[in-house]
């Protein structure tokens, strides 16, 4: 039986024992980043990986934040302009976006369409990121 009370990620689902597979887009509701991301979606965490599937409206976005877990962002659909460790990247469906450790980053939907995408990290911290001040 799965439970929130091990996640690393208020809200997010934690894998239990002899639980394989998960219906990703209805597991659960959180926001990518409370206090700086409109991204929202669901996150299910296992021992050391976390998955998300995330949805960011047309024209929102993230703000500068960074996290000291590594994060891999694979656009679904739309497109989703980004800034990782000041370079730009402009990523459309099929996209794969790494974002090493301890990196500022941060994006936005295009205002023509909402972007959705699926992240992984590893569970050395949460979902969440830390915004920068």
């Amino acid at each position: 039986m799965s439970t929130t009370e091990q996640a690393r990620t208020p809200g997010a689902l934690r894998a239990g024992p002899q639980e394989y597979a998960f219906e990703l887009a209805s597991v659960n509701r959180l926001l990518g980043g409370p206090d700086y991301s409109s991204a929202v979606g669901s996150c299910v965490e296992g021992d050391r990986m976390m998955v998300a599937l995330m949805r960011m409206k047309a024209g929102t976005g993230a703000e500068p934040h960074s996290h000291p877990n590594e994060q891999w962002i694979f656009i679904l659909e739309g497109t989703f302009h980004a800034t990782v460790g000041g370079k730009p990247i402009t990523a459309t469906p099929g996209t794969l976006i790494y974002i090493p450790s301890d990196t500022l980053h941060q994006g936005k939907a295009g205002t023509d369409a909402d972007v959705v995408f699926f992240t992984v990290k590893d569970t050395s911290h949460g979902l969440h990121g830390i915004k920068a001040v």
